[in-house]
This record gives structure tokens, sequence and C-alpha cells, in this order.
């Protein structure tokens, strides 16, 4: 690995030639941080992706791409005045030494689960009204019912044992059924959402990342579908018209893969 000493002058090549593409090149001179943020986004997925594929060249070019874009936004801070990348870095460090009194203090932590409860307090102290204040309103639902409950267990509101949450599961299941009966679909769509959001309460209980969860499934079935469409093509077939059963029998081979 680099020595910090190449670290450092890793970064400082990465700061010149931003210095260099701001001034020269014609679409990074006009680009805004209005213009960069839809690009950031994608950048971000498209990390997300690399980690849950564990393709770590990828996760490294993803992690160039992500560290681009925090330089972008740094430099045109600094072309308004209001604040560059040793801003940006001092701020993240003074935040990390403030939040981890049982490092840089003389608080005394015993496991992982105390070091988040002291986190929510400190963010209290500093002045958010609420818990909830950090979570994003433009995360995806499921990453958002995630960090909610997350934050709330920060600070103490949280069920003691996950067969209470389990139990809760199963409450919220049968209200929906209960509402699937009836057929009114709001209070449908009320209960759903009900269920989904005590799933993913139960799944942080088992240490589980609901969104990693279904994205590998989604993945799953996206390869085991694409495998069902070859080999429809390899036998002159369309999907359409093959039936369920001819249609499935692929399907169990793509689970063997």
């Amino acid at each position: 690995m680099n020595s910090r000493e190449n670290q450092l002058k890793a970064f400082d090549r990465l700061l010149t030639i931003m210095d260099e593409l701001r001034e020269q090149c014609p679409w990074d001179k006009k680009q805004t941080m209005e213009t960069l943020r839809h690009l950031t986004i994608e950048e971000t997925y498209e990390l997300g992706d690399a980690i849950l594929e564990n393709d770590l060249e990828e996760v490294k070019k993803e992690l160039g791409d992500v560290l681009l874009h925090i330089v972008f936004y740094s430099k045109i801070g600094s072309e308004t005045k209001d604040f560059d990348i040793a801003d940006v870095c001092n701020s993240i460090c003074d935040k990390l030494i403030d939040r981890h009194p049982h490092i840089y203090g003389d608080v005394i932590v015993e496991n992982e689960e105390e070091v988040k409860q002291n986190w929510e307090k400190l963010k209290l102290k500093e002045g958010k009204t609420s818990v909830l204040e950090g979570v994003p309103k433009g995360l995806p639902a499921l990453v958002k019912a995630n960090r909610i409950q997350d934050k709330v267990a920060g600070v103490g509101f949280d069920w003691e044992e996950s067969s209470q949450v389990w139990e809760k599961v199963e409450e919220e299941l049968q209200e929906f059924k209960d509402e699937v009966k009836l057929g009114n679909k709001d209070a449908m769509e009320s209960e759903f959402g009900d269920v989904m959001f005590s799933l993913v309460n139960y799944a942080r209980f088992l240490k589980i990342n609901p969104e990693n969860a279904l994205e590998r499934t989604n993945k799953k079935f996206i390869n085991r579908f694409q495998y069902l469409e070859g080999k429809a093509k390899s036998l002159n077939k369309d999907l359409k018209d093959m039936s369920l059963a001819e249609m499935d029998v692929f399907w169990e081979e793509a689970k063997k893969i």
C-alpha cells in the first residue's frame, strides 16, 4: 500500500487537475452544484452496485468518481469564497472528534450500541430539535425507514427483543389481510406500508440491511429471468408464446447456476 506521503501527493495531484479542468475545459467550467447533483447520485449508486458485486477493482474506480465530485463541489465553493477542500476536511474532522468523546475525551463506552446512543445525544446538544432531522427527505422509502428506526433506537426508542418485533410483523400482516378482504385500497396501502416498516425493523434487529437484501434479490431475479430469455431465444421461441410450465423448467435451471 502507498505511504501517507504518496497518498497526500496523489490527493494534491487530483486537486491540481481539478484546478486545470475548471480553468481550461469548457464542460468543467460550465458546471454548478445543481448540474452536478444528479450525477453525484448516479455515481453513488454505481459505487453501491460495485460493493454488492464485491468487485473491488470497480469499487476503487467508483470511489474515485465520488471523490472527484467532492473535490469538484469544493472547488466551486472556493470560487464563491464560501468554503474550500480544507474547510470540508476540517469540518468532518471536527465533527468526528466531537462525536467520539470515548476516543478524544473521557467518556467510557462498553459497546457499539452505546457509541450510537451517544452520537444521537450529542447531535441534539448541537442544536438539532429532533433526532430525525438528519434523515434526508429524498431518500428512497426503504432506506429512509431503516435510517428512521436506527436513529430513534439511538435514543432508546426501541424494542427489547427480536421476538417482539416479529410479533409486530405478524400483527401488521393480519391487519393487512383484513383490509385486503374488505377491499379498501387506501387502507390496504396504509397497512402494507406498516408491514414493510415492521419488516425493516425486524431486519435491523437481525443485523440485515434491508436495502442490500432487496437489491441482491433484484439482481438474482434479473439474472434468472435473463437466463430464461436466453433459453427461449435459443429455441426460437417468444416468452409470450410459452406456457408457465415451460418457463418454469428454465427458471429451475437458472436457480442451480
